[in-house]
Parts: structure tokens; sequence; C-alpha cells
């Protein structure tokens, strides 16, 4: 389970980074399905990691949300997450950043936002096209057996 889910979070499709150098001191840990979270509190350190070893970690500007029906809890934000997860697997980006959560009434009935801008992870620097990365997964699926 993870630590925590908060703003700032990143996941990460971890079997889709066949070829990438080891970055030192980049630790995750499983949080659902093929999405692991990356333990770093700083998402600008990341980049910098990410940078510094020869790759590129984009960011993309449209924002994927979701909501839920209660209150806040680590559950109900996971699944939240899997649900923007789904959306963001389809247009093949190996990574998310959770960049909203926010619980709010209406007409006293609370609910949740949860907000997660696309990222991806890649050597060159503009952005490869949604074929090529599903090419780039398939191959990275390949080489692992």
């Amino acid at each position: 389970m993870p630590q925590s889910l908060k703003i700032g979070t990143i996941l990460m499709r971890m079997k889709d980074w066949v070829g990438m150098p080891q970055l030192p001191g980049l630790e995750t840990e499983p949080c659902f399905g093929e999405w692991s979270l990356v333990k770093i509190t700083d998402p600008f350190a990341l980049d910098r990691k990410i940078h510094d070893a020869g790759w590129n970690f984009l960011f993309m500007a449209t924002e994927v949300r979701t909501s839920f029906l209660g209150f806040l809890g680590e559950e109900k934000i996971k699944s939240a997450l899997k649900r923007i997860s789904a959306k963001v697997k389809l247009e093949h980006f190996n990574s998310l950043e959770v960049t909203e959560i926010t619980a709010r009434r209406f007409l006293g009935v609370p609910y949740v936002t949860v907000s997660a801008h696309s990222r991806h992870l890649q050597q060159s620097c503009n952005l490869e096209s949604p074929e090529a990365r599903r090419t780039a997964q398939n191959a990275a699926a390949w080489a692992r057996g």
C-alpha cells in the first residue's frame, strides 16, 4: 500500500522503463496494477535526475479528472487514480502526476475531485506520437519476455 497519495504524487508504469538508465536514489513502491508510486518529495528533483541521465520527463497540459461521492480516503483516491490511469494508458503515456484532490459538497452531499496530468518519460525532447509510444511499450513488453 502506498505511503500517501497526495498532490504532487507521481505514478509510473515501471514496465515501460526498459532501456532507462538507473537513477541514483530513485525509489518506487507498487501502487496498483502495473503502476508504481515514485518515492520523491520534490517532482522537480525527479525531473532533474531524469534530465541528468539524458532523458526527458514531459508534462502534458491537458488535465485528466474524475470524481467520487463521499469523503476523502486512501482507497477512494486510489480508485479514482485507477480510473485516471486507464485514460492515460489509452494515450500510451507512462506516467502521471496528481495535481488536485479537492473535497466539496453539493446540496449537502460530499464529493471529491481528483485531477492529474499525464507525464511521459522518453529520450527525445519532442513528444512521440501515440503510435510511436505504443510501439515502444510493445517493444518493452517483448524484451521482458
